[in-house]
């Protein structure tokens, strides 16, 4: 339990930094702070404390391939639906297009046991 209060508060800390960034009007550090994939980040150093660098490998490709079939798609609608009809009802589109995509990802990867 000791340990899952860590990696909460750590997620929380990185993401805290970069929306204080922001609203401070340091939009460059706070952009080059969301480009960092701190999540990731902070996970595959829990990770590999614990299980060591195959399995941080074999979630590396798992994230990387997953990013690039539901993460892709997301920003496209995200950047091309903000103008039209506004950052909420585009976030929420493009999450929607987002989950569609990991989960047909999700079940193939189980499907043919891929990155294990």
């Amino acid at each position: 339990m000791k340990n899952i209060i860590i990696y909460f508060i750590t997620g929380g800390l990185f993401t805290t930094l970069i929306v204080i960034l922001e609203q401070s009007g340091f939009r460059l550090l706070s952009g080059l702070m969301a480009l960092i994939p701190v999540f990731t980040l902070v996970s595959y150093i829990f990770i590999g404390s614990s299980e060591g660098g195959a399995a941080v490998s074999q979630h590396a490709w798992f994230v990387l391939w997953g990013t690039i079939v539901s993460w892709i798609p997301y920003m496209i609608v995200v950047a091309y639906l903000s103008p039209k009809i506004g950052p909420i009802k585009a976030i929420i589109s493009g999450l929607a297009i987002f989950f569609i995509f990991a989960l047909i990802f999700i079940l193939i990867v189980n499907r043919y046991n891929l990155f294990k």
